[in-house]
């Protein structure tokens, strides 16, 4: 009987992907809920020929350097992967690949629905009625902004943004997008490109964070971008929670610089600013941008892909 080949799945992901891994592979599925630790990690992989990891599971230098030479790929549960120390992995020669394509639109509808959770004063208002304390409808009790007919800027055109984009015109909003060049896509050929991020911040009646984090991105948006902001904006992130800083949006939150935002990632995750909770103007998800079961089914999938093409000789489908 042929030995099947060794994964480590370092988090418990979707049955269904589960169900496949085990057919396919002799897999050692992390029992817990929670993330596995370094250690845990280092232990485990010994003797694994593969690991699919997510991005609650930090590959620095130091865990890389740590891995069982047995180990020969890395995919990660993730479009994303600033959570790979790429360099150290690759200068190891192990392969990497990650999940691109398949969590697009339930990224992008997540981001609609913070940009209205947001700007129609959704949490302030639901908390009203579940305390009780909805007794009469106000001509001026929990009072938003309208997202029909206003500028959209979108920092970040890849696809999450593109698709964005999309759901906005819906909406009949008017689209402004910075991105390191200008990009020509079916349906949002009247989009206004800025080179310059200064010259979309200043048209950013809405800001949509839709950009990878690097270490250029790491606090992008700061006091001094707010500040370039119009008055009474509305701040919305879907990407990564370093990009913006926490405290300088809180402040500005306060201030009324800015008029609400709405986050489903955070810096340090599951971590996050407590200031966040003191405020009403606030609509606040714990980063499901991709939960649905169709898009972790897809994602675990191509997990799967990379792992199939590898070990059977052939290129990995999404690398890194």
């Amino acid at each position: 009987m042929t030995q099947k080949t060794k994964i480590l799945a370092t988090r418990q992901f979707p049955q269904n992907v589960l169900d496949r891994l085990n057919r396919d592979y002799d897999a050692t599925v992390n029992p817990s809920l929670d993330p596995m630790s370094r250690d845990e990690i280092l232990t485990q992989s010994k003797g694994m020929d593969g690991i699919i990891c997510d991005p609650t599971c930090l590959f620095d230098p130091e865990l890389v350097a740590g891995l069982d030479d047995s180990v020969k790929i890395i995919t990660t549960f993730s479009v994303g992967y600033d959570h790979l120390n790429v360099d150290a992995i690759k200068a190891r020669g192990i392969a990497l690949g990650n999940t691109p394509d398949v969590l697009t639109d339930a990224t992008a509808d997540i981001a609609l629905l913070c940009m209205l959770g947001a700007s129609r004063m959704a949490y302030s208002a639901g908390q009203a009625l579940r305390r009780g304390d909805w007794t009469s409808w106000s001509p001026i009790e929990f009072l938003g902004t309208h997202i029909s007919g206003k500028k959209l800027a979108i920092l970040g055109m890849g696809r999450i943004g593109e698709a964005v984009a999309r759901r906005a015109k819906g909406f009949d909003m008017q689209i402004h997008y910075h991105n390191r060049r200008e990009v020509e896509a079916r349906g949002l050929e009247d989009a206004t490109y800025h080179a310059e991020l200064d010259s979309l911040l200043a048209e950013a009646e809405f800001l949509s964070v839709n950009c990878p984090l690097t270490p250029e991105t790491h606090h992008l948006i700061d006091e001094t971008a707010i500040t370039k902001m119009p008055d009474s904006a509305v701040l919305v992130n879907t990407a990564r929670g370093p990009i913006i800083d926490d405290e300088a949006v809180i402040n500005a939150l306060k201030s009324g610089k800015l008029a609400a935002a709405g986050l489903d990632v955070f810096e340090g995750e599951p971590n996050y600013n407590k200031g966040y909770l003191e405020l009403n103007n606030v609509f606040l998800l714990p980063h499901i941008g991709s939960a649905t079961h169709e898009t972790r089914d897809q994602m675990g999938f191509k997990c799967l892909d990379n792992l199939d093409a590898f070990f059977a000789g052939k290129p990995v489908p999404n690398p890194i």
